[in-house]
Formats: structure tokens, sequence, C-alpha cells
């Protein structure tokens, strides 16, 4: 979409020209403020700064990677009363993003940020008797013949990309304009899109076993309805297979599941919200959804006591407790510390989990674990996801007040690094090796994304590595 010839301001979601400040005088009403006359005086001599060794040097400022979003990416939101209050869209190497515009202190409640009326978005009912919200599908069409011959059960992704697709094809629908700022098949990293090669990557014959189940299903059902017969106003929504399966992959990375209330209904649905789906990802997000069925819009909003400072990103938590393969399988991104990765350990070395706790000052029940910064020596950032990843996945046992014996624990970590160096050896490439190849790697985003995937893998056994080795340092005699 091109770029409006008008410079457009986004001012806590709203648009405005911009002016000269103005003051008001008492009679006379606004007027443009004089410019201050100040005294120019002579610099008579210059002072070199004493001691220029001792300064510290000028700092290089590098250009940001970031760009503000297209001015019409806010005015088609705006004018059908999408707002959004201290936050900017910016765009990226990595798409879109959502950023602080402005200092926020944290407050006893939570904030808006965001309101996405419901007459924007794309919903389906979880359940049958399909209900859309709103109701964009006229009765009689042949898309709602073809949503209905879905599995109820498992095609969800199927049916919203359905009607994803018939939104574009609407004249009057918001989306058809949206559609313009939402990721290409070329710029999605979803291994829907993925080639035989890219899945050959993974060095994960399940992941990779799982997507092609995943492709074969998205493939059978648009040859399965948009055969040769299918009335025109069917067969151009997606005139090939890969413009369907795209769709499926945005239903997929950007539907959000929310149980939202509509009158005296409350219905949990499967929902597309433009704007909020600029969020990107975080294990420890600081902010939320929430439904306002009395005014029928989603507010994305600030945790309470959460202090924001201008230019962090504001992120949510997509899926919370699964691993990165699930990550991978739905939205196509893995991370090198998420806190719910798991190895599947085949030993019986175990070691002692209070021990483990404290020496890496994690804090909370094993669904809650946390690390207790205030604990920690400063400077020692090496507790990160991943460690508390480890602390779930690493066999433990804890019998009451009976201490470890350094000796025996010792040994159990040894055996349990073992293992995991036996798992590395599986490996095709090493971590450098798979480091190397992403710096050198030209733009092919499908690929750079599953050469992240095992290299994160990789370096989350190497940390577990480097944990057990810390630990049996540190354990108390």
């Amino acid at each position: 979409m091109a770029a409006s010839s008008v410079p457009l301001h986004h001012v806590g979601g709203c648009f405005s020209y911009p002016r000269r400040e103005r003051e008001y005088h008492h009679g006379r009403g606004w007027s443009p403020t004089p410019r201050a006359s100040y005294p120019l005086r002579p610099i008579n001599a210059s002072v070199e700064t004493p001691f220029p060794l001792f300064q510290p040097p000028p700092l290089q400022q590098s250009p940001s990677q970031l760009e503000p979003a297209d001015p019409d990416f806010y005015k088609i939101g705006y004018v059908r009363s999408m707002r959004a209050y201290g936050i900017e869209f910016k765009d990226g190497p990595d798409g879109f993003g959502v950023y602080a515009s402005k200092d926020v202190e944290p407050l006893r409640r939570a904030r808006v940020i965001m309101e996405i009326p419901l007459e924007l978005m794309l919903t389906i009912r979880q359940k049958q008797p399909w209900m859309f919200f709103p109701d964009i599908v006229p009765i009689g069409h042949p898309i709602f013949d073809i949503i209905n011959s879905t599995n109820p059960e498992t095609d969800w992704d199927l049916r919203l990309a359905c009607l994803l697709l018939y939104a574009f094809d609407r004249d009057d629908n918001f989306w058809q304009l949206y559609g313009d700022f939402l990721p290409s098949a070329d710029e999605c990293t979803s291994l829907l899109l993925a080639t035989e090669d890219d899945l050959s990557e993974l060095q994960d014959p399940g992941l990779a076993s799982t997507m092609r189940k995943q492709q074969q299903r998205a493939l059978e059902f648009w040859e399965k309805n948009w055969h040769s017969g299918v009335p025109l106003k069917i067969k151009r929504l997606a005139r090939d297979a890969e413009r369907f399966i795209w769709a499926v992959s945005i239903a997929q990375s950007r539907c959000i599941n929310m149980q939202v209330r509509i009158g005296a209904l409350v219905q949990d649905a499967n929902m597309l919200i433009p704007y909020a789906d600029m969020l990107n990802h975080s294990f420890q997000p600081n902010c939320f959804l929430h439904w306002r069925f009395k005014d029928r819009m989603v507010e994305v909003m600030i945790n309470a006591g959460q202090r924001i400072k201008k230019g962090d990103e504001m992120t949510i938590n997509y899926l919370s407790g699964q691993q990165n393969h699930m990550l991978m399988q739905r939205y196509g991104f893995s991370s090198a510390v998420n806190p719910w990765d798991l190895i599947p350990f085949s030993g019986n070395a175990h070691i002692h989990l209070d021990s483990f706790l404290s020496v890496f000052n994690i804090s909370g029940l094993p669904e809650e674990y946390y690390h207790n910064s205030q604990l920690a020596d400063n400077g020692d950032n090496f507790v990160d996801g991943a460690v508390i990843a480890t602390a779930r996945t690493l066999p433990t046992w804890s019998d009451g007040d009976v201490p470890p014996i350094p000796s025996i624990e010792r040994k159990a970590v040894k055996e349990l690094q073992e293992e995991c160096q036996q798992m590395l050896a599986q490996f095709p490439t090493t971590s450098e090796q798979d480091q190397k190849f992403l710096d050198s790697l030209p733009e092919a985003r499908t690929l750079e994304t599953v050469i992240k995937y095992r290299l994160h893998r990789k370096l989350f056994i190497e940390k577990v590595i480097q944990a057990l080795d810390i630990y049996q340092e540190r354990i108390l005699f």
C-alpha cells in the first residue's frame, strides 16, 4: 500500500498535523509564541578538556534497523475506531513489532495501550454450529459449505484460513487493506511453507514428519474444495495451493483463542485480531489481552506493576509451558532460553533437587520456577530461561531433610554430562558450525528459522553441561 502523501504523526492513538506552539493572550486569544531573544556574547577563548585520555570515547551511534510503520497502517484502523495509547509500530528485519513511545511508571492496575473493536476482527466459534463475529458470510455462499465440511475437533486453522481468504475478497472488508501489511509467503517463517530440503535440515525427524503431514493435510483440503468445477467466487480466493497454505500459516501463527461474551452468549472463539497480532512473543511478557464485553472489543493491557521504558518492546506470551518444537510447529520460531524445553534423559543418575536450586537461586514451585535475582551476585548473568529449563528437565531426587553426599553428586553429574555429550555427538553438525552457517546464510527466512531451531537445541544441551559444572563446583560439603 502506498504511503500517504501527507505526513501523519501518530500520538496516543490519534493523528495530528505538526503545528507551532501557541500561547494564550488575554483579550487577544491564541497567537503563535514569539521567539525569545537572548543577548549573544562572543566566545573569547576555547577551553580544552583537561586530561582527554580519561574522557570516555564518543559513542558510535549505529542506525536502528527498525523503521516506523507506514502511516496508512495506523490510518486504516483509526478511522474504524481502533485506538493505541503510548505505543508505536515499527518494522524491522524480523517483521513488525510494538514498542513503547514513552516511559510508563508501574501502577497497581493494568493500563490499556490498545483497543480493537470486534468489527475489525475475524472470529469463528470453536464448536458447531459455526458462528462468525462479525457475520460477514452471507446465507447461501459456498464458502460456508467448505467451512462446514471441516473436522470440528481438529480443523480450526482450515476454517479460519477460509474465512481470511473470503475477507480478502470482500471490497468493503477491513482485511483487504490490512492484508497488505501481513508477511508474504517469502517472508513467512512457518514450516508449512518449508521445502523438503528445509525440513531435512531440522535435524529433528519427529518435527519434520509432523510438518509433512500438516502440509499434506492442507494440500488435500485445497484439492478437494478448489477443484476445476467450483464456482469462480471460490476459485479466485486461492487459485493455487501455495496461496491456501499461506493462509493456513497466517491462521496458525496469528490466531488467538479467547472466551468472549457477546450479549447473553459466552463463546470460545478462534480470533484474528488486527494490530494485536503484531505483538511478539516473550516468556516474560509485559502485556496481556482482555475482552471488554460491554464495548465488544479486545484490550491490550500492560501488566499491573510493570515498569516500561521508552523503546521497550511490548510482548505477550503465545503459548505457555510449550517446548521449542511446539513453537516451531505452530509459529515458526524457537528460543535458546525457553524455560519449558526438555531433554529426555534415559540414565539412572539423579542429582539433589534442593541443592541445585540453591546454587542458582531458583525459587518457586516446579511449574512456577523463577530466578531470585536479589540473592544472586551482582554481574552474575549465567542464569536464564535455559537454566530454569535445566532445573525442570534434570533427573533429581529429594528425600526430606536427607542431605546430598558430594561424592555421589559428582558421580551423578559426570554421568549426566556424558549423556548430554552423547546427544550432541548424534547431530551431524556442531553449534559452532551452525552459527557460521547462519552468519553466511543468504536471505532465506524459512531456512534461517530451521538452522536456528537446531542451533538452539544444541545450545540448550551445552547450557545443561555448563550448569552441571557450576553445580559440582559450588555444592556444599
